[in-house]
């Protein structure tokens, strides 16, 4: 798509961040972030997964507040206290996922939510849009159902939305992520007409071509942090190519200060011995909330980390729950020590050696209110030698349990405490001793180190290390490339429910793997 500049050149931002800091427990998701977003510019915020994109979002959109520096509008220090307060402002926000209610009208919906006394008429409403969506080059059906449009069409009406409450800002969200090209293009075409017409739009994105496509301004953050900007002038002055490798260079670079790269050791014999898991041709169906799953082909052989990379969303966790038994698929094999094993229950592939960690500890990991003794055994409920003839062992489990508390050090008060008064660190050891007691062959992790402090941490990656060292296999899924980099002998990418490339962990891996995330080769 030609692209044509129309930036404003105003001589004050509409909204500017000065030193804008937002902490969670555990994590700085926005660390001392200076932003400035101006009239009649398509301002992208590139990041990949924990670059602080999302909170930024909330922010500006009224979800929630900094604990630390300040927002500007129109040059005066504003606090924006609600998503209302937001919308007052002129500050709009189109989410990944629609907000339309799918039972209702396209009218219905535009008027939900607006104040009574702001709510035109329906002929009214149907003059003002047709107005506003003939400007803009769309069509919308006032009349139709919102579950009855396309994804495209849900967004047009989202878009319109906010235009019809006066929005001077547009905050789109991820909203290539489940368009067809055809829509991505019909997209750009609408962010050109809207800027055109004097409004911001800050595009989120982590696709380098949209990005070098559809913005003006480029920033990007990293870790919480803003690490750089391309302004106008030099957007322009680069080309596409040019363009795309400063983004990278940005996004997976290295900062100064950072520690070097430890790249995993490969170790002797892994590569001549047979697979523990041989993976052919996987797939499942897409939804309207996954990718699902497209020829899927991998192998992982004893005592190799297989690391799993690709922004959160593109079916790794679908690949996880296939691979376990949770969900079914439609096509391809799974072969583990060389036996078949895609149609066998979760609990069956679980006795064949087959082990998963998940990323939801306490809602699907553990039952939180039952005590640590009894989430040891959850998958093992009426197998001897804790059960028999349907008679709960008491004292069989609190002994097994009191070993496994003891061997994977687990810091609870007694053996009957609920797994859902433990810290998250303890909470994954449960998990852990669970897994790996008896007969593990491949484990499959799942963000094992998500929501950890440092020490709990470095103790699971310790412990991954140590699993593949003892011969088993480990298929490693992380949003975290500073993990895979460290852990993983090689690292396969993930977009779009397919594994897009595989490249081997080295000093160029850092740069090979961003590229793949971001939609290009290697």
């Amino acid at each position: 798509m030609e692209r044509e500049v129309t930036t404003a050149g105003s001589a004050a931002p509409i909204i500017a961040l000065e030193g804008v800091t937002k902490r969670f427990p555990g994590v700085v998701a926005n660390d001392h972030v200076e932003l400035a977003i101006w009239p009649g510019e398509v301002h992208v915020l590139l990041g990949e997964n924990g670059a602080g994109k999302s909170t930024l979002i909330g922010l500006l959109s009224g979800l929630q507040q900094p604990d630390e520096g300040r927002i500007l509008v129109d040059g005066k220090p504003t606090a924006i206290t609600s998503p209302s307060h937001a919308l007052s402002l002129g500050i709009g926000t189109v989410f990944q996922h629609t907000m339309l209610v799918p039972t209702l009208t396209v009218a219905e919906n535009l008027l939900l939510g607006a104040p009574w006394w702001r709510r035109p008429r329906k002929d009214g409403l149907r003059t003002r849009v047709e107005e506003v969506s003939r400007s803009l080059g769309i069509k919308v059906n006032l009349d139709a159902l919102a579950s009855e449009l396309s994804l495209g069409e849900q967004q047009h009406v989202e878009i319109l939305r906010a235009l019809l409450r006066d929005s001077r800002i547009l905050i789109l969200d991820e909203s290539t992520s489940m368009l067809t090209p055809s829509g991505i293009e019909e997209l750009g075409v609408l962010m050109r007409q809207l800027v055109g017409r004097g409004l911001a739009v800050v595009f989120i994105t982590h696709k380098l071509k949209e990005a070098a496509a559809f913005g003006d301004r480029i920033s990007v953050l990293k870790l919480g942090r803003k690490v750089g900007e391309i302004a106008p002038e030099r957007f322009r002055a680069l080309d596409e190519e040019s363009l795309i490798s400063e983004f990278v260079e940005l996004m997976f670079g290295k900062r100064s200060g950072d520690p070097e790269d430890v790249v995993r050791e490969p170790h002797p014999g892994i590569s001549q011995a047979a697979p523990v898991l041989s993976v052919r041709a996987l797939t499942r169906a897409p939804t309207s909330v996954s990718p699902g799953l497209s020829d899927i082909t991998f192998d992982l052989r004893p005592g190799e980390i297989l690391g799993i990379a690709g922004i959160d969303g593109n079916g790794q966790k679908q690949l996880a729950d296939a691979l376990s038994g949770q969900i079914a698929t439609d096509d391809g094999s799974i072969l583990l020590d060389g036996q078949p094993i895609e149609f066998l229950p979760v609990h069956a592939r679980r006795d064949a050696g087959l082990r998963y960690l998940t990323d939801d500890r306490l809602g699907e990991g553990t039952v939180a209110p039952f005590p640590v003794s009894i989430n040891f055994f959850l998958k093992q409920i009426g197998d001897r030698p804790f059960w028999r003839s349907g008679i709960e062992r008491r004292a069989e489990l609190d002994r097994r349990a009191r070993a496994l508390i003891a061997a994977f050090d687990i810091r609870t008060p007694s053996s009957e405490t609920p797994v859902g008064r433990l810290s998250g660190g303890n909470i994954q050891k449960v998990l852990l001793a669970r897994e790996l007691a008896d007969g593990a062959k491949v484990v499959i992790f799942n963000k094992p180190t998500y929501g950890l402090d440092l020490a709990n941490a470095l103790a699971t990656r310790n412990r991954i290390r140590e699993i593949a060292a003892s011969g088993k296999g480990v298929l490693l899924i992380s949003t975290d490339l500073e993990e895979l980099l460290g852990l993983s002998d090689r690292i396969a990418v993930m977009a779009q429910g397919s594994v897009v490339g595989t490249v081997e962990n080295s000093e160029t891996a850092r740069t090979e793997v961003g590229r793949l995330m971001v939609g290009l080769a290697a």
